[in-house]
């Protein structure tokens, strides 16, 4: 760790805390350096001894049916995902593109989101993906050795299956921006719909566009 170091980023690289989850406790005086409270921006110094006051925290963990055409992240004047959810204190692991639909997981404990980002295969990610072309049979082995794209390079293998003539599932370990639908353009196929159904042992199950469903609580 490289010190001066702002108090946020100090909590997050010591795993205290997500960077977020870091200001607010910051904010409401949970975190004392030198056995004095501080504010969002102090420098800590190498010999400085921060500690975190005993504070007990509702940890919530959402599964959340994202529906087609809305943004995950924030947009200035625009809904989103996180601006339905930021005054529950609760924000999307990851994101689904505003054109995708399905499963997103909202939480407000930081260190689950980055456990579920990792590219760990016990948080795989799958999705049905639909296109308008015939699906040529050799998709799966082109998929399956880890395919190189112009934009994103080389990718990691992807597990998928046919299950009809245009649609498609697909089990990814990495999650990068708008990667299935760079795969497909590369092979020249047009998406009709992507939609995410699981990740890791959580599936979407029968929740509809806009439904939440409770899962663990303070896991």
């Amino acid at each position: 760790m490289d010190y001066p170091i702002r108090i946020n980023k100090y909590l997050r690289d010591s795993g205290l805390a997500s960077r977020r989850e870091a200001d607010k406790l910051v904010e409401d005086g949970f975190v004392l350096v030198n056995g004095k409270s501080v504010k969002n921006g102090f420098m800590v110094s190498e010999n400085d001894k921060v500690v975190l006051k005993d504070r007990e925290k509702n940890y919530q963990y959402i599964a959340y049916y994202k529906p087609r055409g809305l943004s995950t992240q924030d947009l200035p004047g625009k809904e989103s995902v996180v601006t339905q959810w930021k005054d529950k204190g609760l924000y999307p692991i990851g994101r689904l593109d505003k054109g995708s639909e399905g499963l997103l997981l909202l939480t407000n404990d930081g260190r689950f989101a980055r456990e579920v980002l990792s590219e760990k295969t016990k948080y795989e990610k799958e999705y049905i993906v639909t296109v308008k072309e015939p699906l040529r049979p050799n998709i799966v082995q082109i998929f399956g050795k880890g395919m190189d794209t112009e934009v994103l390079g080389k990718l990691l293998p992807v597990k998928s299956k046919i299950i009809n003539k245009t649609t498609l599932k697909m089990i990814l370990n990495e999650g990068k921006k708008h990667q299935i639908r760079i795969m497909l353009n590369d092979l020249s196929y047009n998406i009709v719909s992507l939609k995410r159904v699981r990740i890791g042992d959580i599936e979407i199950g029968n929740l509809k566009p806009g439904e939440t469903r409770q899962l663990y609580e303070n896991k």
